[in-house]
């Protein structure tokens, strides 16, 4: 199932190939729990950035591994490339059109200390 997503303002578009029944994760690490950013982690292959690639701003933090990417004129991250999976993109779930979807399914993740929580999330 293709699902098309966008950030709040429009400028950033892009989409995602997922199941109807999306398995999302809620992370309370402090950015996600900040940003309201519920987790759907795909493989590359399975995302596509059809515009505003040139608005996108970039924020890293501590590690400065993952790649937290925000649109420039709403401010929000839509997406972003994970320290956990960094050959992947986790989508905001929040961000999809929900006409696609048929059901969310959501399980929380102990993200404070992801390091040893690892093991509970699904690879790309």
């Amino acid at each position: 199932m293709i699902h098309n997503g966008s950030c709040h303002c429009g400028t950033i578009k892009f989409s995602v190939t997922a199941p109807a029944r999306i398995s999302a994760r809620r992370c309370n690490c402090s950015i996600c729990t900040m940003t309201g950013f519920l987790h759907l982690i795909v493989e590359d292959k399975d995302f596509t950035l059809i515009q505003g690639e040139d608005n996108l701003g970039s924020y890293r933090f501590n590690t400065r591994v993952a790649r937290h990417l925000f649109c420039r004129t709403c401010g929000v991250k839509s997406f972003y490339i994970p320290r956990s999976h960094p050959h992947g993109i986790s989508v905001n779930v929040n961000c999809l059109d929900h006409s696609t979807i048929e059901t969310i399914i959501i399980q929380d993740f102990y993200g404070q200390n992801w390091e040893e929580n690892i093991d509970h999330l699904t690879a790309p």
